[in-house]
């Protein structure tokens, strides 16, 4: 768990940094569970992995999961985890970098999460891992807004 008095000790991070380190991961095979750069990771390992590299360690140790997890426990997880290392944003003030949590129908518990990009020109994107595909860089379009459940920030962003 990140202790929120040590980020003025983290190193300088910005979010072109962060969006650099995201987009090493595209093409990298699905896989459940997995968090490793090019061998397979799912949509979790890809933050995980970001986050590994930018803070040189693991943010906390990962207990087995299954893929359908999430209904079976009926909590949010998922949004727990993020509150421990993350920092929550407004998910209307969320930009690049910002890292995404989403829930596929409304009153389900959010089990898909992705970090926000954008290109050249400024259109958002969102890079993220999702059964069946390698990490992509997609679109970030209203089906994707119409089911934002929540928005982080990672600690110590310079800009």
């Amino acid at each position: 768990m990140t202790d929120r008095s040590d980020i003025a000790s983290l190193p300088l991070i910005t979010r072109a940094v962060i969006l650099a380190h995201a987009r090493t991961w595209i093409g990298t095979p699905y896989h459940h569970q997995a968090s490793c750069l090019g061998g397979g990771t799912d949509c979790v390992g890809l933050v995980r992995g970001v986050y590994r590299t930018l803070y040189g360690r693991e943010a906390q140790s990962i207990p087995g999961y299954s893929r359908d997890w999430a209904e079976a426990s009926g909590e949010e997880t998922l949004v727990d985890a993020a509150r421990c290392h993350l920092v929550e944003i407004d998910p209307s003030s969320a930009g690049p970098a910002d890292v995404l949590v989403f829930r596929y129908r409304p009153r389900m518990v959010a089990k898909h999460t992705g970090i926000l990009a954008a290109t050249g020109t400024g259109q958002l994107t969102l890079v993220h891992a999702l059964e069946g595909a390698p990490v992509s860089e997609v679109p970030f379009s209203d089906w994707w807004r119409r089911r934002i459940a929540a928005a982080f920030s990672f600690p110590g962003i310079t800009d």
